[in-house]
């Protein structure tokens, strides 16, 4: 007589489905935080902030959006903010980037101080929406 009992986590259980990691939902964009911050400039030249990270669609490898820090003092009351990339030009001669939208526009759009929001689909459109940016569809990339 055969004393071994089928368990739920035994690989032989025909009725026991595989976990399969194509199942599970990832976020279609990865953080590349910077080594170095680099400098946002606004259209008169004041600096407004800096670049904290990029947010990259990981199946294209395009930078999407860019997080910007503003504010704060010795890394206290700093927030992040979300901004399409399409709204940043690099500026080569001051190796660092020049923001296309006003710097009070910039603190009243969508951000957050510690811990960032899940950046899906809605939070995209509402950051395209706020900005007057082109909608990204975040599955294509």
């Amino acid at each position: 007589m055969d004393r071994r009992r089928a368990s739920r986590y035994d690989r032989s259980d025909p009725t026991r489905k595989a976990f399969d990691l194509a199942d599970t939902p990832t976020p279609p964009l990865i953080t590349a935080n910077l080594a170095e911050t680099m400098k946002v400039r606004s259209r008169d030249g004041k600096t407004i902030g800096a670049v904290h990270a990029f947010m990259v669609h990981k199946r294209s490898g395009r930078a999407m959006y860019a997080v910007l820090s503003l504010g704060g003092f010795l890394g206290m009351g700093k927030a992040y903010y979300a901004v399409p990339i399409a709204l940043l030009a690099y500026d080569r001669a001051a190796d660092g980037y020049l923001a296309s939208v006003e710097p009070k526009a910039l603190e009243g759009g969508p951000s957050w101080s510690s811990t960032a929001p899940a950046f899906d689909q809605d939070y995209a459109d509402r950051v395209a929406s706020y900005y007057g940016a082109d909608k990204q569809d975040l599955e294509i990339g």
